[in-house]
């Protein structure tokens, strides 16, 4: 796996930001493994964070706005797609203002001065997630949708269509990271006349200028219009171009306009906070989707981190065998639901259960279609934990655990003669006057099988 980096030194640079016209300066430090990225406000009390975290998207208006306890990052996308692309896992950015410079519009300068900073490895490897199977979205108002499928590596394919004649369907992709610097850090942001004459009339572009944005003229430039963007750019003259666009800028690429869009695809799911090893397929991005994309695929991650079934090698022999167990647990067969402990610390507990033809149960659940009760995986889970629970008493026989509670318990997966039940037990909190909580996972060949949280309070045998 690859290390996680960070920038060696801090760097700063200062500029406008789009929407204020406020000068705002902002400084790239290094940070800690597993940091990720995060925004420092420096001109608020307190210098409040908000981490770069798709769960804190509160807009997707002319950017994607973050917001955390009142305080917001406008525009993050630009900053977020430079660290990305130059494969930078952990930094902290501190900004004095709440939108970072928009600069040319693209993150060119932002990949400049993280590449003058220096990249440093660092010894933890890096979070992927790696996509086995196709994970899509789709907005019905739009038509976007944004897929990602297996790959080797990052890939980004991003296909534009505004319906207009005048900047028509654009392609571009990006087979790996590594080209980003070259091929996509320098495309800049790009609005149709009509989107730049709405946000002067709402002074909404306070920072904008004729160099940090291409200009698609889609409507007729009259002498209105022109009068109102020679006042908001502080130019003399304005013309359009053989090919459309506003004056005193010249395109970077064809398709530089798809390359912006591929940019901001790579800025927004930054939000994820995983690196994804996978194809993203993005028709018609936008904000919007994006972010919405990387809910998705945010929850998806977390629930998959949360059920990681535990690796067990069979072949080793186990901490606990059956009659070891029995001197712990007061069960016996046929009611004794679990075969070996495999691990055991004060916090957690993983056992195994052969689930085979000779269960009593079996013979009428189901004739002809054997499947493994819910509520049998459940008691086994719990007499697992029982295991950890009352393993800390030096008498475990002269104790008895009772279900008190059951909560949140999901059936996901059908468990039959032949399978091998693995169960992941943690305290959620500790043991205190006899009362125990636990969450309880089974697992069969790695897949999740069912879950549930577990209330049981201990009692002596003579109380009982």
């Amino acid at each position: 796996m690859n290390k996680q980096q960070t920038i060696s030194k801090p760097v700063s640079l200062k500029g406008v930001g789009i929407h204020s016209g406020n000068e705002v300066n902002l400084t790239f430090k290094p940070a800690n493994e597993d940091f990720g990225y995060a925004f420092c406000r420096t001109d608020l009390p307190g210098n409040p964070i908000i981490e770069a975290d798709v769960n804190y998207v509160v807009s997707t208006e002319r950017g994607t706005t973050l917001e955390k306890n009142g305080v917001n990052i406008q525009t993050s996308e630009h900053v977020l797609a430079a660290l990305t692309g130059l494969e930078i896992d952990n930094v902290l950015i501190e900004i004095d203002a709440s939108e970072p410079p928009i600069m040319d519009g693209s993150s060119k300068f932002f990949v400049e001065a993280l590449i003058d900073a220096g990249i440093e490895e660092q010894s933890k490897n890096r979070n992927e997630y790696v996509v086995k199977e196709i994970i899509s979205y789709h907005d019905e108002e739009s038509g976007s949708d944004i897929t990602v499928l297996p790959a080797d590596s990052y890939e980004v394919t991003a296909m534009v269509d505004f319906g207009t004649k005048i900047l028509g369907t654009q392609n571009a992709t990006m087979k790996n990271l590594s080209e980003f610097k070259d091929n996509f850090s320098n495309a800049r942001t790009f609005s149709f006349l009509h989107e730049i004459e709405m946000l002067v009339d709402n002074g909404l572009i306070k920072g904008g200028d004729l160099n940090n944005a291409i200009v698609y003229v889609d409507k007729e430039l009259d002498e209105e219009t022109m009068s109102k963007l020679k006042k908001a750019f502080n130019k003399d003259k304005i013309s359009v171009k053989p090919n459309g666009i506003l004056d005193n800028l010249t395109l970077h690429y064809p398709n530089e306009a798809a390359r912006h869009k591929l940019l901001d695809v790579v800025g927004d799911l930054a939000l994820i906070g995983t690196r994804i090893k996978g194809k993203v397929i993005a028709n018609k991005p936008g904000h919007y989707v994006n972010t919405m994309f990387g809910k998705k695929l945010s929850s998806i991650i977390k629930s998959e981190k949360r059920n990681i079934a535990p690796v067990i090698d069979l072949s080793v022999p186990p901490l606990m065998d059956v009659n070891q167990i029995m001197k712990i647990l007061p069960h016996r067969p046929p009611f004794l639901l679990v075969d070996n402990i495999i691990e055991m610390s004060k916090n957690h507990i993983i056992a195994q259960k052969n689930v085979t033809m000779n269960e009593d149960y079996f013979k009428g659940h189901f004739p002809g279609k054997p499947i493994m009760p819910g509520v049998l995986q459940i008691e086994a889970m719990a007499q697992a934990g029982g295991v950890l629970c009352l393993n800390s008493f030096s008498d475990p026989e002269n104790y008895l655990t009772f279900f008190a509670k059951i909560d949140n318990a999901k059936f996901k997966l059908p468990v039959v003669p032949g399978d091998t039940l693995i169960f992941k037990l943690e305290l959620l909190s500790p043991i205190r006057r006899g009362i125990m909580q636990m969450k309880g996972q089974a697992f069969v060949d790695g897949k999740l099988t069912c879950e549930a949280e577990l209330l049981a309070k201990i009692i002596k045998k003579t109380e009982a």
